[in-house]
Formats: C-alpha cells, structure tokens, sequence
C-alpha cells in the first residue's frame, strides 16, 4: 500500500525546513516596471508559505540586474538578499542563492522558481510533499523534484516549446546513455506518469540539501564549454545533470502556468546557440559520443511540428544542429542534411 505523505507533514517541513531561492535578473531592455510588480508579488505568495521570511532569499545577477529593486523588495518583506559580483547569466545567480541559505544548517529542501511570476508559491508544497513520499520508499534521501508543466507551449509560445521538448528529448537521451555506461539505471517511476518525458528545463525545482551542497558547493564543471553556454543558456540541463550524478532520485509534481508568460527575456538570447548550449554542456559533460548525439538529433528533430514550417523552421533546425555538433567537436558537422524525415505519415 503506498504511504501517504500527510497535508500536515508536508506544511510543517516547508513552512520550517525549506528554503527557497529565486534569482533576479531585470534587464533595461525589458520591461522593468512589469518585472518589478511580478517579483514582488512572488515574494509575497512565498512568503506565506515559510515560517520565517528569512527563508526565502533573492540572489541577483550582477549589481546593474536589479539589484535596486531587489533590496526594496527584501527590505519590505524581511527576506534575505545576495548578489553576485558580476552579471554571468541564471545559473550565476542561483549558486550564490544556494550558497547564502547552505549556511542555515536546518534547512531539509532548497527549492529554485523563477522570479517571472509563472511558479506559483501554493504549489511549494506539493514539491515538498513529493520529495517526502519518493525518500519513504527509497534508501536514500537523495532527491530532486522537477514542476512539470502539463504544457510548454502554452506559456512559452510555440517556438520555445518546440526547442524546449528537443532539448528534453537528447538529454533524456544522454542521461539513458550515461546510465547504461556506468551500470546505474536512470529512475524515473516518479517522474513518467505525466509525460513520455521530464520536464528538465523547468524553472521549479526542489533538491534534498545533501544534493543541493553537491552541486552548490563544489567547483562548477564547465566540461570545456564557455561560460555563457553553462551559466547563462545550459541552467536547467546543469542543475539536472549535476543532481542525478551527485545521486538524486528524480521525481515530478504537475504545476500550473499561465497560459502566456506575462514577460520574458528569452527574446534577448542568441536562439540558435541557445538551444544547443541546453544540448552541448550535457553532452560534454557526460561524454557522449558524437555519433550518438547527431542520431538522436536526426530521430527527434523531424517529429517537430516547427519543422512544418517551412523553409523557415527546418533552416532553423539545420543551424541548430550544426552548431551543437561544431560545440560537441565533431568535425563532420559540415554541410550535412539533418532532417531525413520518413515519406509518410
């Protein structure tokens, strides 16, 4: 019979035990009044959550990101505030969050959400509570819970969903290849109920603190790649790599959205080297053989509806995956013709 993880259990661990960490970054070139007004309604619905708002801590992406805003925000609602010497990218940001709460010894689950008001605070606790059931029934209490959206594209627009699930599907590829190498298969009971795949580049996430001390605390592996690709474009694919190799269980909880993403700063990125640095940091990482990661481009690239759009989509496609395979250091990359697709469907 599976145990249950009671309302009250749940509560008493979030509201006590957990910290929460939400990077800051509001750029000129966006509407900063609007990030603004989300990050302090976010602030305030977290806070509601915690015990004592000094669990929640705002960690802003070099000085010129926000940092004004932020302390106005920190002062009124008692939070924590810290910020890293220089604007790197999101991933900058959460490794100070990280480290300024690690110091607060009680802390059971750090929880990461993005500050755009699309992770919603009511939902901290089905995070937690997922956690609590998945250590109850394993040896360990390794874990990393990931918010599954029930949609990508609904919030993000077409486009970055289309991305999105590619850069979903070759992780989970890498990640089943890493497994079968050294022998420790990828658990992912707790996770598939909801979608053929995770939601890796979901901006919710929760880590036991054990796991969160690996990946904050140790010196960050960029595998070769710039720091751009792994501070500022490969944030998610980092924080899920990092955790399953430091041996967390995986497991999800569905969250809401909003059906459009009232801002974003997805528009201010490169898009192509975007979404290959998802690809190429975890390839790297994980040493995977460039034949293996050009067949898993080649299988889930023409299952894209994006590639219907054409030339447009396919031409987009093409220059992703020549540019994850020049970042993997595959040579052959050159004028080849990724989208062999099937004649019916």
């Amino acid at each position: 019979m599976t145990q249950f993880i009671h309302f009250q259990h749940g509560t008493d661990i979030m509201r006590h035990e957990t910290g929460v960490v939400v990077p800051v970054y509001l750029p000129p070139s966006v509407d900063t009044d609007m990030g603004e007004r989300l990050l302090r309604d976010n602030v305030a619905t977290f806070v509601q959550q915690v015990a004592e708002p000094s669990s929640i801590c705002l960690c802003v992406d070099g000085p010129e990101g926000g940092l004004d805003a932020a302390r106005a925000i920190a002062h009124d609602y008692n939070t924590k505030i810290s910020s890293a010497p220089e604007n790197k990218g999101k991933l900058n940001a959460v490794f100070h969050g990280m480290q300024t709460l690690l110091e607060d010894a009680h802390f059971r689950y750090l929880a990461m959400v993005d500050q755009d008001g699309d992770h919603f605070a009511n939902e901290l606790l089905n995070s937690v509570r997922t956690a609590e059931h998945i250590t109850s029934h394993i040896c360990s209490d390794r874990v990393m819970v990931l918010g599954q959206r029930r949609s990508r594209h609904r919030p993000m627009g077409f486009l970055r969903g289309e991305l999105e699930e590619l850069a979903d599907r070759v992780l989970m590829d890498a990640l089943l290849y890493r497994a079968a190498i050294t022998g420790k298969p990828l658990r992912l009971e707790y996770t598939l109920l909801m979608d053929e795949y995770p939601d890796f580049h979901s901006g919710f996430k929760l880590f036991d603190r054990a796991t969160a001390e690996s990946i904050f605390q140790s010196k960050p592996d960029l595998a070769g790649v710039s720091e751009t690709c792994y501070y500022r474009h490969g944030v998610e694919s980092v924080l899920t790599v990092e955790a399953l190799e430091a041996g967390a269980y995986l497991g999800a909880f569905t969250r809401s959205t909003v059906n459009e993403q009232p801002i974003t700063t997805f528009g201010l990125f490169n898009r192509i080297q975007l979404v290959a640095d998802k690809m190429i940091w975890p390839c790297r990482r994980l040493k995977i053989p460039h034949n293996f990661v050009r067949q898993w481009m080649a299988n889930h690239m023409p299952r894209l509806l994006m590639s219907t759009m054409a030339p447009e989509g396919k031409d987009e496609l093409s220059e992703i995956w020549n540019t994850v395979l020049k970042g993997i250091g595959d040579t052959t990359a050159e004028n080849d013709v990724p989208l062999l697709q099937p004649l019916f469907v």
